[in-house]
Order: C-alpha cells, then structure tokens, then sequence
C-alpha cells in the first residue's frame, strides 16, 4: 500500500476524533525520514509520525507553549507498518488505536490536566500585551491595523514598544478633552485588563500608560482606580522620568511550520 495514501487516511481519522475537543491540524512539512501531522489546541499538541527507516507509525503528545509545542513528547502508541505487504487493513487498525489514545477517558483526563497545570503556571493572570492592546480597539478604532501590521512583522508582539509608540498618544489626547464619564469607562478598562493580565501587561499599565497621562487628568483617573490598581500606580511614579531597562529587540516573526521546521532540523 502506498504509504502516502495510509498516512494520510490514518491522519484524518486522527484530525476527525481530535477536531470535537477544539484541537486544529497545522501546516507543516516533515524531513526526508519523517511524515508529520500536528494537531494543536490552546494548551495540547498531538503529532502522527511516520518514520521511514523504521517503518514506525507513532502517536504522541505534548504540551503547547505561547511558541508552540514544547516538544517533551510521550510516545502513546507505536505500530510497525510496512508499505511491501500492509493493506488499508493495518492502516484502519492503526487509526482506531490512535483515535482511542487521543479521544478515550483517560486521553480526555489528560487533557484537563495540562490546562490545569498550564493556567497554574501562568503569571498572575493570563491576559497578554497583546491581549491588552486589542481592548483598547474599543476606544481608538485605528489601533486595529496598526495592531495588524505589529503582529505581522515582529514574533513576540513587543507589548512595550507598541504601547509607547501607539497607545499612549492615543489615550494622553482620549483624556485631555474626555468628559468624566469617558475617564471613567478608559479606568474600567485598565482595572479589568490589571485584574486578568500577566505580569507584562500589569507592567504596561502602570509605568507605560498610567505614568504617562497628563498631569491635570492624573487626579480624576485614580478616582475611578481599583484599589489594587491604585496602588500600583502610585507606586510605579518613582519610575517616572526614568530609563527603565529597554525591551530586548524581537525578531520578525516566523510562521508555526517555520519554527517546527527549524526544531526538527536541529
């Protein structure tokens, strides 16, 4: 049988069992020994491997991180199958064991369990700069292509960079002429994203954008301040003026295949 043809039919039973739990197949390219297929969610990885030399069909699985899988993969199955004298017989069986090691109870209580643990991991929220920037889409419209043309050209989004060069002159021109009411709902925002964000983002808030509202505004904003935000305002004034420690330069973003691609070849 060709093994293309086996792959390809074991793969998409795999994708059909994993698609009901949120998982996505993503496009990449294998190695001249190895066939790949990779199924992500937001906090899992499963791949289906074929390698040639071996005549080995796997399953496995990992956990997912902000870059992609972090690549401590657990072998969940092996199967021996040769293209000479397998038929669409073994490739069936191959398929069904598969589709039981990543959809079964015990798969499903595994997948809990990494978003327990990940979530447990996470800094003090899990909301990130980016995240953060794109509420602000809410109250300045135009943000929404720059946020775009960030996204496309650097990997990380450079949460600080961004904020400085875009939302602050946005939110320092907002408050100059808002009313009460609108300070009130711009405070909103930041109390929601300082409770839910990362430590990144907390960052931004406070010595990015708080320190850099103008002064004669400075008064109504921590009125409508929680009180945790409030104190870390005040707190991140001694900041104010001062270098704090630039942001380390990003890279220009490459595509998940691409960084696949490169942790494959290493």
């Amino acid at each position: 049988m060709d093994i293309k043809t086996a792959f390809n039919s074991i793969s998409q039973k795999v994708e059909e069992s994993l698609k009901p739990q949120g998982f996505v197949k993503q496009k990449i390219s294998g190695s001249e020994n190895e066939m790949v297929s990779l199924f992500t969610s937001d906090s899992n990885a499963y791949s289906v491997v074929y390698f040639i030399d071996k005549q080995h069909m796997v399953i496995r699985h990992c956990a997912m991180t902000d870059d992609g899988p972090d690549n401590d993969w657990k072998v969940l199955a092996t199967w021996m199958f040769d293209p000479e004298t397998d038929t669409q017989k073994e490739a069936d069986s191959i398929a069904n064991d598969f589709v039981d090691n990543c959809s079964s109870t015990s798969a499903i209580k595994r997948i809990k369990t990494t978003k327990k643990k990940r979530k447990k991991d996470s800094d003090e929220g899990n909301a990130d700069p980016l995240f953060l920037a794109k509420r602000f889409v809410a109250f300045f419209p135009e943000l929404k292509d720059e946020i775009k043309n960030e996204e496309d050209c650097y990997y990380p989004f450079r949460g600080v960079t961004f904020a400085k060069a875009s939302i602050v002159p946005k939110v320092q021109n907002y408050l100059r002429i808002s009313t009460k009411k609108d300070t009130e709902k711009l405070a909103g925002l930041l109390n929601t994203q300082y409770d839910n964000g990362d430590f990144d983002t907390r960052s931004i808030i406070t010595i990015v954008i708080l320190n850099n509202i103008p002064d004669e505004k400075r008064e109504e904003v921590n009125e409508f301040l929680s009180e945790d935000l409030l104190k870390a305002s005040k707190a991140a004034l001694k900041y104010k003026g001062k270098k704090v420690k630039p942001e380390k330069p990003k890279k220009k973003k490459k595509t998940m295949a691409q960084r696949l691609e490169a942790q494959q070849n290493k």
